[in-house]
């Protein structure tokens, strides 16, 4: 049965919900290669591939690299797999790039399997990464010039303007599913596990 053999975990969920360390331990448990667009392209540049002579100078001048070229990369990491297995965490981040990984993932037989929605209340992420700025601080580490208030605010306003259109894309095709990102990391964990049950139709 092939469904076992592919399985295509999406993240979505605001900065600060938690999405990071949700991901790190799903993919620990359920055995997913963590795909990170930008892990990737700081690989490519590394290794001086053509790919990476390409976005050098667009990621040196902090552009976005185009969705093209993303596309490109994440066809060449997944192609390499025997199964796909993978959970991606910050992409696709617009309406376009969620169509053009469907289409790949369709070319390559492994369509999405489950897009977990963390959400988490404004103020409490607000909380959360003040508070993060805060613990850091008071470590003596370097803090995060976007752990405050104002970026904080900002950020959310930022995803949610990006976001909307990619929930409306995955809750459109039954993909998407909301988890109350409130509660310890176990609580979360289980309801983002506990909605990727396959349904019975």
């Amino acid at each position: 049965m092939t469904h076992s053999k592919h399985k295509v975990v999406i993240f979505l969920g605001p900065p600060g919900a938690g999405k990071g360390t949700q991901a790190a331990r799903l993919a620990e448990e359920q055995h997913l290669t963590q795909i990170s667009t930008g892990d990737i392209l700081r690989d490519h540049v590394r290794r001086g591939t053509e790919l990476g002579q390409q976005v050098k100078p667009m990621l040196d001048a902090g552009q976005l690299v185009p969705d093209p070229i993303l596309i490109a990369l994440i066809r060449d990491r997944l192609a390499g797999m025997d199964s796909i297995r993978v959970i991606f965490d910050g992409f696709p981040r617009t309406y376009a790039q969620a169509e053009a990984l469907d289409v790949l993932l369709e070319e390559l037989g492994a369509p999405v399997s489950a897009v977990p929605l963390l959400e988490v209340p404004d103020q409490v992420l607000i909380d959360r990464i003040v508070e993060r700025g805060r613990q850091a601080a008071a470590r003596g580490e370097a803090v995060r010039s976007d752990d405050n208030e104002e970026t904080a605010r900002k950020r959310q306003q930022v995803y949610r303007e990006q976001t909307q259109p990619l929930i409306d894309y995955y809750g459109g095709r039954g993909h998407l599913y909301t988890v109350d990102g409130v509660g310890s990391m176990d609580e979360v964990y289980a309801r983002i596990t506990g909605g990727m049950k396959p349904q019975s139709s």
